[in-house]
């Protein structure tokens, strides 16, 4: 199957597919006129790529699977002592995605703390302007001179 064809069939785009082989990820034939020609099993490998990247695998860890990205990605690994190296490949990534989660989470914080009323984890629906309106008049007049201009 030809490049645009691969395209349709997985959803992507011709440029990420030249991607995934550029990465490695992903192999083809030319055809004598320089066309890349990709076998039977590319458009599971390709949804088994985006898979793992939508998933918040990175590409260097997607090439850690690539043995196991021609067959059906169960939706739950179960464990197999044989797996080990791919295991630690995605314990890092689950650590990489809990330190960025509690790092959002601290900034979150942070804003939600200087801007209560802006909090929607712990305000009614609706409640913002409310909340804006009652805070005294010299308060609203003070924020808004200290706003950067255009802002």
């Amino acid at each position: 199957m030809l490049i645009g064809e691969l395209a349709r069939e997985t959803g992507t785009t011709p440029r990420a597919l030249r991607f995934y082989e550029e990465q490695g990820l992903l192999t083809s034939e030319r055809t004598p006129a320089g066309y890349r020609v990709y076998g039977p099993d590319a458009a599971r490998r390709v949804r088994n790529i985006r898979d793992l990247l939508t998933s918040g695998f990175t590409v260097e860890d997607v090439r850690s699977f690539l043995p196991h990205l021609d067959g059906d990605l169960p939706p739950v690994i179960c464990y197999h002592p044989s797996c080990e190296a791919d295991y630690e490949v995605a314990e890092r990534r689950l650590a990489t995605l809990d330190e960025r989660i509690a790092t959002l989470t601290r900034l979150r914080d942070q804003v939600a703390a200087r801007m209560p009323w802006l909090d929607r984890a712990h305000r009614p629906a609706g409640d913002r302007a409310e909340a804006h309106a009652h805070r005294p008049a010299g308060d609203r007049a003070e924020a808004h001179a200290r706003r950067p201009a255009g802002a």
